[in-house]
Order: structure tokens, then C-alpha cells, then sequence
């Protein structure tokens, strides 16, 4: 017999995804996915509880991982009757269900999945990519749950980083939430840690930008961001100091050239944006930019420069990426590039 297959639609979101659960609503088979880690383990840890109440030694709970998985073994553990529960659990970590193996035995299993068991397809280390022009594809997406955990919008981010302050005894404003989101990565399983490390430096009950700019490095495109901003205000000593931040974090000079040339890029289409008098929230669905406080910035610092510079700027940072695959000295090239945009 095979289960009712939950109203969860695919690449549903989180929010839908924990709805669902919190109102018993589980489904035969899911597929767990994306850049939030924090979220995606998150629901882990809410399915084990829900179906392994006594914990992962209980009889119900099944692990494979998916190097080693054999399809007879795990047809097994679908049709094993649960002890004492009402569901066997059992969670498949870095098996590619569309292309692993025998995808063809894999679609008659998950045909035919017992209302007594739930599986979960755990993509952690290996990416998941579908083409939906297979057959088997197809068949197999009929049968799923597929859950993509992206990073949270800002409002949300904000709201998670606020409570997780409070649950440290903390408070912090929304505007230096919004900071600390936008320094960092943007996602939850970095701001889990950077709150702990900031929590414990911090010996005021309230968090201040300065306690965040004492503790938390910020990412490559934050630096690139405050990289930006000193070009056009003409600091050629703190354009180059935020280099040589960008330098220290050691990653490829393409991937470094990369991310100035991006935020100049943006800088032209707030620019556009502007002569053109088009909203912010439009420059955001555009640009995909996450944090209102980017694009404040970007707008702030497009109304100081001119449309000739901002079209300069990109033309020379696409140059300097040509020049990148023939020059030696990669560093010497990105360096005179910030130094000529100062001028």
C-alpha cells in the first residue's frame, strides 16, 4: 500500500515544510536540499524527534549513507514494520536518486512507499541537479517531497537574529541585525556561531555595531562592498586596506576580481536606476540583492557618482579580468586596478 502523498508542492519552503510537520502531516518521501544548512538540519533533527522520540538507537530509525547504499537494502528497511511507533524513519545522506545507481528499481520503491514508513534523501556534501528531459526523472519527482532550503529573506533573517540574541540574554536593533546579516554570508548556520562569539565578547546587555566589528570577519563581498564605497569616496588608503583585507582571505584572484567587478556592476545599474527614477525594490529583484541595507548603500553611493564613471569602472575591471589569464603577477594587476579607480 502507498502513502497519500503530502499537499507539500515541490521546492516547497521551509515555513510550508514545518507547518506541515507541526500538524502530523508527513510525507512517504523527502528530499532535503539547498544552502541553509542550519534550516535543512533543522528539519532533520524535527523528523527524528516526531518519528524517533526515543532517540537514534531506536528500532525505527534506519541510516544509510549513500556511498554504500544497496537498493535491496534499503527496499528492506522500507518494508520493515516499525516496533512500538508509528513510522520507520530512514534517512539516505549523499545518494544522487537521480542518477546513483539503479534509478529504475529506485522508482518502483518509491511507487509503493508503506504508510509506515518515511524516507529522506539528504543531500549534504553532493549537489543536487535534476534534468527533467529522463523519464525516470519524472517518475521519480512524482513521488517526492523535494525541500530547498535557500537563504531567508531579509525580514526574516532579522526577526531569526533578534530571538536568537534574546535567547542569549542580548538585545540588538533591527538596523545592527540587518548589519550583522549583511557582513557575514547571509545564512543562519554562520550567524548561529558569530551570535555565540559576539554574545560572549559583548558585557553590555546591549549588542552594538562596534561589538560586531570587533568579533566578526566580514565575507568576501562585505569587503568588496566597503571596497567600493572608499573607491568612489576617493580613500585610496582605505581602498587598499580593504585589498588587503580581500587579499588575506587567500581565495583566487578571479574569484576576488569577480566579486569588485560585480559591485561595481551593481553600482552602474543603481546609477540607471535612478536617472530612470526605478524604486529600490525593483533594483533589488533585479540585482538579486537580499539586504535592503546593500541596496541603501549602492543607491546612496550611485547619487555621488556619475553614469560616465560608474560605465569607466566596469569597463576597467572587465579589462584587468582579461588581463588576469596572462599576467604573473595577479595581485599587482587587481592592486593597480583599485589604485586607477580612485583617481
Amino acid at each position: 500500500m502507498g502513502y497519500t502523498k503530502s499537499k507539500i508542492s515541490d521546492n516547497t519552503s521551509y515555513d510550508s515544510l514545518r507547518a506541515a510537520l507541526k500538524n502530523g502531516n508527513i510525507a512517504g518521501c523527502y528530499v532535503f536540499h539547498g544552502r541553509e544548512r542550519y534550516l535543512l538540519w533543522t528539519a532533520i533533527q524535527n523528523l527524528r524527534k516526531l518519528l524517533c522520540p526515543d532517540g537514534l538507537d531506536s528500532f525505527n530509525y534506519k541510516r544509510f549513507d549513500g556511498k554504500q547504499l544497496e537498493i535491496d537494502k534499503l527496499e528492506e528497511a522500507v518494508e520493515t514494520f516499525p516496533a512500538f511507533g508509528e513510522k520507520t524513519l530512514i534517512e539516505v545522506h549523499d545518494y544522487d536518486i537521480f542518477s546513483g545507481g539503479d534509478t529504475a528499481r529506485l522508482c518502483k520503491i518509491l511507487e509503493d512507499i508503506p504508510s509506515y514508513a518515511c524516507v529522506a534523501f539528504i543531500y549534504d556534501t553532493i549537489e543536487y541537479k535534476t534534468d527533467n528531459r529522463l523519464k525516470t526523472t519524472r517518475e521519480i519527482l512524482k513521488n517526492v517531497d523535494v525541500v530547498e532550503f535557500n537563504i531567508q529573506d531579509e525580514k526574516k533573517v532579522t526577526h531569526w537574529i533578534i530571538r536568537h540574541f534574546r535567547d542569549a540574554e542580548k538585545h540588538i536593533s533591527p538596523d545592527d541585525a540587518q548589519y550583522l546579516a549583511m557582513i557575514t554570508d547571509g545564512l543562519l548556520t554562520t550567524l548561529h556561531g558569530e551570535i555565540k562569539k559576539i554574545s560572549a565578547y559583548s558585557q553590555n546587555a546591549v549588542i552594538s555595531k562596534s561589538d560586531i566589528d570587533a568579533v566578526v570577519i566580514p565575507a568576501l563581498d562585505a569587503v568588496a562592498y566597503m571596497l567600493t564605497d572608499a573607491v568612489i569616496k576617493k580613500s585610496k588608503r582605505l581602498a587598499l586596506q580593504n585589498l588587503d583585507k580581500l587579499l588575506q582571505m587567500r581565495e583566487a584572484p578571479h574569484k576576488l576580481l569577480y566579486s569588485i567587478s560585480a559591485r561595481f556592476r551593481q553600482l552602474l545599474a543603481a546609477r540607471v536606476f535612478i536617472d530612470n527614477n526605478i524604486g529600490k525594490a525593483e533594483f533589488m529583484k533585479v540585482c538579486s540583492i537580499s539586504h535592503n541595507i546593500q541596496a541603501d548603500k549602492l543607491f546612496d553611493t550611485a547619487r555621488k557618482t556619475s553614469l560616465s564613471y560608474c560605465k569607466r569602472a566596469v569597463t576597467m575591471c572587465s579589462l584587468a579580468a582579461k588581463e588576469l589569464n596572462s599576467t604573473a603577477n595577479n595581485e599587482a594587476r587587481i592592486t593597480e586596478l583599485v589604485v586607477m579607480l580612485t583617481l
